[in-house]
């Protein structure tokens, strides 16, 4: 397991965490963009859910590195989700939202392997 992986490892899980906790709190800067997209708000918890659950997938990784693959898996799928959700919105300018948070889990995936 090299120093790479786990820096990115671990700051994918902060990100991803950090998100997941914006949804929980429903901080302005989350929630206003989910309901401007047309992000139904029952959605909004599950959506926390499954973030909270890549970080910690994230950094169960770290010692069971299956789990830490899958869930990097898991996230950018769950992102890569959020840019067509931004696409069908037409908010070309906050694509780049979601791949920030995206680029964590991919090069965590990819130095996984």
């Amino acid at each position: 397991m090299s120093t790479a992986y786990v820096v990115v490892t671990v700051l994918g899980a902060v990100m991803a965490g950090f998100s997941a906790a914006s949804v929980f709190l429903e901080a302005e800067w989350t929630v206003k963009p989910l309901a401007d997209y047309g992000v139904p708000r029952p959605w909004w918890p599950w959506l926390g859910v499954a973030k909270a659950a890549g970080a910690v997938g994230l950094l169960a990784g770290l010692l069971v590195p299956v789990v830490g693959a899958l869930a990097a898996a898991g996230l950018v799928l769950y992102f890569l989700g959020a840019v067509v959700t931004v696409l069908r919105a037409r908010w070309f300018s906050h694509v780049p939202f979601p791949l920030v948070y995206a680029a964590p889990a991919a090069a965590s995936l990819l130095l996984w392997f």
